[in-house]
């Protein structure tokens, strides 16, 4: 916070002394426009006191002056708001890994509640909410209108409750609701698992807990498959994750890289802008990486994303991102409230905003909705081989040994299969480094 004051005293001052130091006109107009400004006060306060005593029902005066407070933030950007202390307190809370809730991450489009995504293994993933629904109605109340922060109190509730959420989807023809049980979430910022000699690290969110979770679960699965040296690479999934804290960004991006940029930011001033650098050390000791992302990757995810990409040290695989590339701070203010402000824009290593734009995969890869069950059925029935065939020549080139071990390939082979029918975009990044493998291993 000190910072921030700082840097307001040291502008305001600057202005102080330029203005003692130049003709007549310009102190004459710098003092119209605080003539302006403060004309504007007068008139904010005439309509409060208009408000307070004239409306037909009596107000709470806190809460508009709130409101007020709230009105001028999020005018600037979606991003921007006022946080009371109960909803400070909350993101204080949500940045520590566990919350109550549905479990989206939301923005606000020309006024309509736009999930970013679900989080993994909460009420709302599980009951089908995607990235990029729109959500109309809350228990059956609009929310066209509503500030972002009264939208998402519409959504909270006791532990235990339900709710009903109408959505509006692309293709599809009709506005749908979705019945959602409220719970408590726990976040786990990073689930790790092995698929063959893969390494799959899926990032949920970037929380406290972001980094050393996917420094823990790393080692862990190397370990498990006998040594970093029996890993053919990493893939690591930031699918449908809405981001977080900054450093942690900076920190798993910093996990793969040697060195290098891996984001600036740059604020309204050009000296405020910041860069922030990778140190020496590789967990993946040179590992080829595959990195997922969608429409639901923003923010921190995006900066993961951008830096690997930049320094061509990982594929990106999937869809577009989000295409949040802003920086908020969060400012305690009076009360135990705080302001969430947006204060500069983030870069990649390359100089590249991705500000409306997102990440653009290198490889663009779609995830195919499922096939209804009768298709499945019906392709399979179609499949036949030369085994198949009545009174077929058996095969005489092959001893038992390795008819078995083409029996054991050939499952291995099914195994990845089903994964491509269940996630499609995960198993081509595992295919991807199965290629990738291969190829360094006959050099």
């Amino acid at each position: 916070m000190k910072r921030f004051v700082m840097a307001a005293l040291g502008g305001t001052l600057a202005g102080v002394i330029a203005t003692t130091q130049v003709a007549g006109p310009l102190l004459a107009q710098e003092n119209n426009t605080q003539t302006n400004v403060y004309e504007q006060l007068d008139l904010f306060g005439d309509i409060f006191e208009r408000i307070r005593a004239q409306y037909v029902e009596e107000v709470d005066e806190k809460d508009l002056i709130e409101a007020a407070i709230n009105g001028m933030l999020t005018s600037l950007d979606p991003h921007s708001s006022y946080l009371s202390p109960d909803d400070a307190a909350d993101m204080r809370v949500q940045t520590r890994g566990e919350f109550g809730g549905l479990g989206i991450e939301v923005t606000q489009e020309e006024g309509f509640v736009k999930v970013v995504s679900p989080i993994d293994g909460t009420p709302a993933s599980e009951a089908g909410v995607e990235a990029g629904d729109f959500i109309t109605h809350v228990d059956g109340e609009t929310l066209l209108g509503l500030t972002l922060d009264d939208a998402v109190e519409l959504m909270r509730g006791p532990v235990g409750s339900e709710t009903l959420i109408t959505v509006v989807r692309e293709g599809e023809p009709e506005p749908f609701d979705i019945s959602i049980i409220r719970d408590t979430i726990k976040l786990t910022a990073v689930r790790t698992r092995t698929e063959g000699d893969t390494v799959v690290l899926r990032v949920t969110t970037f929380n406290d807990q972001t980094f050393p979770n996917l420094k823990s679960g790393l080692e862990k699965a190397a370990e498990d498959l006998g040594g970093l040296d029996a890993v053919n690479g990493i893939v690591l999934d930031l699918r449908n994750n809405p981001g977080g804290l900054l450093t942690q960004a900076i920190r798993v991006s910093d996990a793969f890289l040697e060195s290098g940029e891996i984001v600036s930011t740059r604020g309204r001033n050009p000296g405020e802008g910041e860069r922030y650098n990778a140190k020496e050390g590789d967990l993946a000791d040179g590992k080829p990486i595959v990195v997922l992302i969608n429409g639901g990757s923003a923010s921190a995810s995006e900066i993961v994303a951008g830096a690997l990409q930049d320094h061509r040290r990982a594929i990106v695989v999937g869809t577009k991102s989000f295409g949040k590339g802003s920086v908020q701070t969060v400012m305690p203010l009076r009360s135990n409230g705080a302001m969430r402000l947006t204060t500069a824009r983030y870069y990649t290593p390359s100089g590249r905003s991705i500000q409306n734009l997102g990440v653009s995969p290198d490889i663009v890869v779609e995830q195919p909705r499922r096939r209804p069950d009768a298709e499945e059925e019906e392709a399979n029935r179609n499949s036949r081989s030369e085994a198949d065939l009545r009174g077929s020549l058996s095969n005489d080139s092959l001893s038992e040994d390795e008819i078995q071990q083409i029996e054991e390939e050939r499952a291995k082979a099914e195994e990845a299969a089903k994964l491509r029918e269940d996630d499609y975009q995960l198993a081509y990044a595992i295919d991807l480094l199965k290629g990738l493998s291969a190829i360094a291993a006959k050099e």
